[in-house]
């Protein structure tokens, strides 16, 4: 089983799911040399965001603390703290900034999850970055 991005409307292969530990990023380069950071958050769902944090230009998002604010789930940036929905991308500190997101399925799924993520458990082994 395989973690995969929707890259408009191709699905990528990423990792397998086991290579994400809830709670903590990983980043993966995508075919176009943007990279692409995955949480699993403790529910097993996974969700998908640009790595780029839009403040700083660095690619830092993966290296972010997850959580959650009004029952939405967020990584915080390790640099400057400003806080992105995982399902949106939205800035919830500044409504003015977004990063990108990527719908999410498994790789024995045929369609991804409601809000772009997969769920589940994670099993096996792959080739994300931690």
């Amino acid at each position: 089983m395989t973690l995969q991005l929707d890259l408009d409307g191709t699905w990528f292969p990423v990792c397998d799911p086991s290579r994400l530990t809830p709670g903590r990023g990983v980043v993966a380069l995508l075919p176009d040399g943007r990279q692409a950071a995955l949480f699993l958050d403790r529910a097993g769902r996974a969700f998908a965001i640009d790595n780029r944090d839009p403040f700083t230009g660095a690619q830092v998002l993966s290296r972010g603390l997850l959580g959650s604010a009004s029952g939405r789930p967020f990584v915080a940036s390790p640099l400057l703290k400003q806080r992105f929905d995982l399902e949106t991308g939205r800035c919830l500190d500044d409504d003015s900034v977004s990063v990108s997101t990527f719908p999410v399925r498994r790789s024995d799924e045929r369609s991804p999850r409601p809000g772009g993520t997969a769920a589940g458990p994670p099993s096996g082994s792959g080739s994300a970055s931690r």
